[in-house]
């Protein structure tokens, strides 16, 4: 894989890590501000603060999921294996990669895990 293909995705990675970890840090002060807002009121508001709180943290995985995949991608670059499938050892397109810079899998691969779940 072209070496200035590879920074110009790594670049892309530590900016896409540096949002969500931003953005965790954002859900962190929004968790607490509804905690501390949750004061014994209606039932309504008191379901209203559990959706909010639950769907917060629902995001908040997603994100740590997302943090987790970026960060093993960065490894791979530092390792020279990024942009090889980690099924089929079979490179992964650019186009995939420019994409999702992310992706560990090639397309088939990927189905086929995703078939499995």
């Amino acid at each position: 894989m072209k070496k200035d293909f590879v920074e110009k995705q790594r670049k892309k990675l530590l900016e896409q890590r540096e949002e969500i970890l931003a953005s965790i840090s954002g859900r962190n002060e929004e968790v607490s501000q509804i905690a501390s807002e949750s004061e014994p009121g209606d039932e309504v508001d008191q379901a209203a603060s559990r959706i909010d709180g639950s769907l917060l943290n629902q995001l908040g995985e997603l994100n740590a999921n997302r943090l987790n995949q970026i960060d093993a991608a960065l490894l791979r670059i530092k390792q020279g294996q990024y942009g090889i499938c980690l099924e089929c050892g079979q490179p992964i397109p650019e186009a995939r990669l420019d994409y999702i810079p992310y992706a560990a899998y090639c397309v088939n691969c990927q189905s086929k895990r995703e078939r499995n779940i």
